[in-house]
């Protein structure tokens, strides 16, 4: 089949990857002019590494490998440890903390070099019989079998689907920075989550010397921002426990990035049609869970199964796919919504929780973990299927 798909980010990528594996003729449109090369690091689960290692993509010389997420109180005290490295010996897959641009170099190696046409931006969609039209901000149109909306929090595709007003704030909003700061964690295999009254604070090596840190605030979209956003954070955070002043010391104004918490109601139908949805297109939330990537790798994974099934017309294979991701993707957005990295579990309590809670945490979340790999990772070549217009 032919197939557009509207992004060129991680579910761009991979769902082109996925679908040119299976043969289908795909064409990719992203808006910014280039691929990006921005933003900070993301935490890659044991369910991530399982697709993307079906995707043929190894993080092996990249990020670091997560073995323990220590949740602490502002005066240092523990209130849970979660074994990671025992959720990647469960399921067989590592987790990973890794600069988004170096997953998106992953994603991208060895895909045909005029498959993501950018600059391209999508201004409507019609439906017409069996064929998808999308058209573009230069006049020019393409038509395709199907069409996926991988476009993100802001998805245009979503827009056409649903109407305006689906995504709404949160009430939490993140300051992030991946810095090479020279704290003893960041050498290490431990992730820390520390809370407190004035918000939260994650503390993440992502290798290479570098520490990826964010704190996270209330917020509302109409809060003015911070003459001094690095100042302010050290005014309200400066006087927790170690290592969170020496952080708040060795970043720079020019490490701080800034992103509000978001979130829509999962649907259980999200698609119309021979369109669907990807990632945060379908499914915004906060980062709370640290499951967005992941979740929109398992989006990619679950599509390309059932498009391969021949048993049925192609829209019904995507409301098949839709239908097959809600439970596992609402559960994972409802419990982001009540945004559980910022809980302030009592040390008492926190204590009474398992280190392997988080690996039945992860199954509950995963499609991909409880099946066997659908075909060995050296069969996933996409270079060598067809990306030629028919």
């Amino acid at each position: 089949m032919e197939i557009l798909v509207i992004g060129g980010g991680i579910g761009g990528l991979a769902a082109a990857r996925e679908l040119l594996a299976d043969g289908h003729d795909v064409r990719v449109y992203e808006q910014a002019p280039a691929r990006r090369t921005g933003g900070k690091a993301i935490l890659i689960w044991s369910n991530g590494t399982a697709v993307l290692h079906d995707l043929g993509i190894s993080l092996d010389g990249v990020g670091n490998r997560i073995d323990r997420i220590d949740a602490l109180t502002s005066d240092g005290r523990l209130r849970t440890t979660q074994s990671i490295a025992h959720t990647a010996a469960r399921f067989g897959f590592e987790t990973k903390a890794i600069a988004r641009r170096d997953l998106l170099e992953r994603l991208a190696d060895g895909l045909p070099d005029d498959l993501v046409r950018y600059g391209m931006t999508c201004e409507r969609i019609t439906q017409d019989g069996d064929r998808v039209t999308a058209s573009f901000d230069d006049g020019s149109t393409d038509t395709a079998d199907l069409l996926i909306g991988a476009d993100g929090h802001h998805s245009i595709v979503r827009r056409h689907l649903w109407g305006d007003g689906a995504v709404q704030p949160a009430t939490f909003g993140t300051w992030q920075g991946l810095s090479p700061i020279d704290i003893d964690l960041t050498g290490t295999h431990d992730h820390s989550m520390i809370t407190g009254r004035e918000g939260a604070c994650g503390l993440m090596p992502a290798g290479d010397g570098l520490l990826q840190w964010w704190f996270d605030v209330r917020w509302s979209p109409t809060d003015p921002r911070p003459a001094s956003p690095l100042n302010d954070l050290r005014q309200r955070f400066g006087h927790w426990a170690s290592p969170v002043p020496e952080v708040l010391a060795a970043a720079t104004d020019d490490d701080l990035e800034f992103f509000g918490h978001h979130w829509n109601k999962v649907r259980r139908v999200w698609g119309d049609g021979r369109i669907t949805l990807v990632g945060d297109a379908a499914h915004t939330m906060p980062p709370t869970l640290g499951q967005g990537a992941n979740q929109t790798l398992e989006d990619v994974w679950v599509l390309g199964r059932e498009l391969a099934k021949e048993d049925k017309d192609p829209a019904a294979r995507l409301r098949e796919y839709e239908k097959t991701r809600y439970p596992q993707i609402s559960r994972v957005s409802r419990m982001a919504k009540r945004n559980p990295a910022n809980w302030r579990i009592p040390p008492m309590i926190g204590r009474l929780f398992p280190e392997t809670s988080q690996t039945t945490m992860l199954g509950r979340f995963s499609n991909r973990l409880t099946v066997p790999t659908s075909r060995p990772a050296d069969d996933q070549n996409p270079s060598s299927a067809s990306t030629t217009r028919q």
